[in-house]
C-alpha cells in the first residue's frame, strides 16, 4: 500500500471511530461523576445527560411553568432536587455539598440527546496526614437513571488513592485515600 492509500485508510478509521464516539444513550438518564481530591476541598463534578427517550420527562421536572425555557429559578430548583438525592461523607461524617457552578443546555439540546447539565459542587476540608474514607451515593432521578463514578488522579503527590469500590450499578462509591507527611 502506498502513502496515499495508508493516509486514506487512516482517515477512514478516524472518521469511523469519531462516529462511534458521538453516540449517546437513548433511553437512560446518565449521571456521570468525578471526584477531585485536594487538602482543602473535595470537588464533585456531575454531568447529567438525558437520553432522547427520557428527555421530555426530565424537562417536565425542570420546566415548571411549561414555557419551553429554563429560568435561573427553575435551574436552581432542579439542582436542589438533584442534591436531595446525593450524599457524601468523609470518615463517616456527612459532608455538606456547596454548589460552585451550574450550566444548563437548551431544551432543544436535551431533546436531541446532546444536552449536558453540568454541575460542580465542593466540600471544604482541612485534610491532614492520615487515612480517609469517602463515601458517595447518588439516588438518581427515577427509573432509567444510570451512573458512572470515578476519582481523578490527585495533583498533590502526598494524596494517594488506596482503594475504590463501586456498587454494581455505580450509584454508590467508596474511596479510601491517604495523605502522607509533607
Amino acid at each position: 500500500m502506498n502513502r496515499v492509500g495508508i493516509a486514506l485508510f487512516a482517515a477512514g478509521i478516524l472518521l469511523l471511530s469519531g462516529g462511534a464516539a458521538m453516540a449517546h444513550r437513548l433511553d437512560e438518564y446518565l449521571h456521570a461523576a468525578t471526584l477531585d481530591l485536594t487538602r482543602t476541598h473535595i470537588l464533585l463534578h456531575l454531568r447529567l445527560t438525558p437520553g432522547v427517550d427520557v428527555a421530555d420527562g426530565i424537562i417536565r421536572q425542570m420546566d415548571r411553568n411549561s414555557d419551553g425555557h429554563l429560568s435561573p429559578i427553575e435551574q436552581r430548583a432542579y439542582v436542589s432536587q438533584i442534591m436531595q438525592g446525593l450524599s457524601l461523607s468523609l470518615n463517616g461524617r456527612a459532608a455538606r455539598l456547596r454548589v460552585e457552578a451550574l450550566t444548563f443546555p437548551t431544551i432543544a439540546e436535551m431533546r436531541a440527546g446532546t444536552g449536558v447539565i453540568d454541575l460542580r459542587f465542593s466540600v471544604k476540608t482541612g485534610l491532614q496526614t492520615g487515612s480517609y474514607r469517602l463515601t458517595y451515593r447518588d439516588r438518581g432521578a427515577g427509573t432509567g437513571t444510570v451512573w458512572l463514578i470515578n476519582c481523578l488522579l490527585p495533583q498533590d503527590p502526598a494524596i494517594h488513592v488506596t482503594r475504590q469500590k463501586r456498587s454494581e450499578d455505580q450509584s454508590s462509591y467508596m474511596l479510601d485515600f491517604s495523605i502522607s507527611p509533607p
